[in-house]
């Protein structure tokens, strides 16, 4: 198996395996991929998975020599239905995924960190468009969740040139959301899905379908459908439990802890 899929109660962690070839992915590691995916969405106990790489690398892109050789069963296929070319690129799931990146996150790889919710980079991880150097174009929602992400300025810098970015550049072109030292992004992002996971989830997941599904709706469409997705939320009662821990004065300590937490991120 080139991936890995673990569950330790909320938290949930997808390890693509391939160090020898920088954890670049092939066809059977993409069915892979998209599969621990689809197991992830089917697991009422995982509330947020971390996406990692092994061998201190995140994922290089497609697998070049998989491709060269030319093996039907190794080469991913392209088409414009099912999964996406690196795997689960295309699948809008119901629950937030977090990439934990060291070293390259680049090509395939940078738009498996892009399909990601949030990205937790060490200092020396490096995000880049490097497939721009091969004449092999995006094909995983790079150039759309590039520039959504960044803005078409900044995604323009990166998909034009192909150079890499990282540590302060990549976190002020808003690509990463936290920064942290060599080594430390694997348990920096699972301690902040298990902050993620602690929230009522009803309403989390409810504000984070509405804010990818606003994308391609009118302003009024974009708010009728929150607010459908709110009353449904209401509906679960999560609010009752919510009303009754400010009532008991909980969410104070919960905000020293997330305050603190905060300053070690930075």
């Amino acid at each position: 198996m080139s991936v890995h899929y673990e569950n330790d109660g909320a938290l949930a962690v997808v390890t693509i395996d391939r160090p020898e070839v920088a954890n670049a992915i092939d066809a059977p590691t993409a069915r892979e991929l998209a599969d621990a995916f689809r197991a992830f969405e089917a697991d009422d106990a995982a509330s947020v998975a971390v996406l990692t790489g092994s061998g201190g690398t995140f994922c290089a892109g497609a697998d070049l020599k998989a491709m060269r050789s030319g093996e039907p069963e190794r080469v991913t296929r392209l088409s414009p239905e099912g999964d996406g070319p690196v795997g689960p690129t295309r699948m809008l799931l119901s629950k937030p995924v977090i990439a934990a990146v060291e070293g390259h996150a680049v090509a395939g790889g940078l738009e498996l960190a892009l399909w990601c919710d949030l990205r937790v980079a060490s200092e020396q991880a490096v995000f880049g468009v490097y497939c721009r150097r091969w004449g092999i174009p995006l094909m995983d929602g790079g150039t759309v969740r590039l520039a959504r992400l960044i803005g078409h300025s900044h995604a323009l810098d990166l998909i034009l040139t192909g150079r890499g970015v990282s540590g302060e550049e990549a976190r002020s072109m808003g690509l990463i959301n936290r920064l942290v030292p060599a080594s430390a992004a694997l348990p920096a992002a699972k301690e902040l899905a298990l902050e993620i996971a602690s929230k009522p989830q009803a309403a989390l997941r409810s504000d984070r379908l509405s804010s990818y599904e606003q994308w391609s709706l009118s302003l009024d469409e974009a708010l009728a459908g929150e607010y459908r997705h709110g009353l449904a939320t209401l509906q679960t009662q999560e609010l009752i439990g919510g009303l009754e821990r400010y009532e008991s004065g909980a969410w104070r300590s919960e905000r020293a802890d997330e305050k603190r937490r905060g300053e070690r991120a930075r």
